[in-house]
């Protein structure tokens, strides 16, 4: 791990990860900045969040992804760039490699990604175009930039495949039944939002990460859908009936979903759960385990999240 505390800016830094990462960098003994569009937000709740970042010693810095001298201005005040944008910024990301290139000082990018490979994802649509093919993109981009880089790959983030003990679409626990799609055998893997945090910023001035894909995948968070229902039914006492959904009616629910964002949840949720893309061998030529790595951090498991819902 490297000694030297690199200078971080976060862009993106009061998103659902972002601020996750902010924490992480300041706990750790970062020079922190983030990039924010509105130093005095009228959301008291946002209003709140840049208060913690400022007692917590970050540097808010005024920019944005679409103004390009303020965006400059603030890559030139970081050793690292870590990005961490929603799904509708992921290919505006492209503007902030041309900062970087043109700052001239970065010595490592991480971009948003955080979710399915998409080197090696085959997600159907609407999840196809929404994340793998533009987070490919700004891979080549960041490539052909010659600057550095970190992909972070982390599966499920556990706010969002955990709340539902696994079910896809659901923010509850069962009551019950549970709908499960595909069979329930296929492990998927669930990563604590903080942990990721930890683990990104650890790995963002490691060399031992440099152009590289950082898994996060504690062992204890791999686990299937039935494994996990089982888990929640050993911790509650209770039991209930598992719906099992087949390929081909999962396939006709993300076409028929009744919004966006349902049919994207179902579209990863059939990657994962159905086609099984969180089950694979980590090439030690393209990638490195997180936890390997730095196996001194003692990350939240699944069973910790689950314990907090009861």
């Amino acid at each position: 791990m490297a000694s030297e505390k690199s200078k971080i800016l976060v862009v993106g830094a009061t998103g659902y990860l972002g601020r996750h990462v902010v924490v992480a960098s300041t706990r750790l003994g970062h020079p922190t900045f983030a990039l924010v569009r509105d130093m005095a937000p009228s959301d008291a709740a946002k209003a709140a969040l840049l208060k913690s970042f400022q007692d917590a010693g970050v540097t808010l810095v005024k920019g944005d992804l679409y103004d390009q001298a303020s965006l400059v201005g603030a890559v030139r005040l970081a050793d690292v760039v870590i990005s961490t944008v929603g799904a509708q910024q992921i290919a505006d990301q492209t503007r902030l490699i041309d900062a970087i290139k043109e700052a001239g000082n970065v010595k490592r990018f991480i971009p948003s990604e955080f979710g399915l490979d998409a080197d090696r994802s085959d997600a159907v649509e609407p999840a196809r175009s929404t994340f793998i093919i533009t987070k490919a993109a700004i891979r080549r981009a960041a490539e052909r930039a010659g600057v550095p880089y970190t992909l972070v790959w982390t599966g499920y983030f556990f706010g969002y495949g955990l709340p539902g003990i696994g079910q896809v679409l659901a923010r509850s626990p069962p009551a019950d039944k549970a709908v499960v799609l595909g069979g329930g055998d296929t492990r998927a893997s669930f990563a604590d939002e903080g942990d990721i945090g930890t683990y990104t910023v650890l790995a963002a001035g490691d060399p031992r990460a440099a152009n590289t894909t950082l898994y996060v995948r504690p062992p204890a968070n791999t686990l299937s859908h039935n494994e996990l229902l089982a888990l929640w039914e050993g911790k509650t006492g209770g039991a209930f009936e598992r719906v099992y959904i087949p390929e081909d009616a999962v396939l006709k629910q993300i076409q028929e979903a009744p919004t966006p964002r349902d049919s994207i949840l179902l579209s990863i949720g059939h990657a994962v759960h159905v086609k099984g893309e969180h089950e694979f061998e980590i090439d030690p030529s393209s990638g490195v385990d997180a936890t390997e790595l730095y196996p001194g951090v003692r990350y939240t498991t699944v069973d910790d999240y689950l314990n907090s819902l009861l």
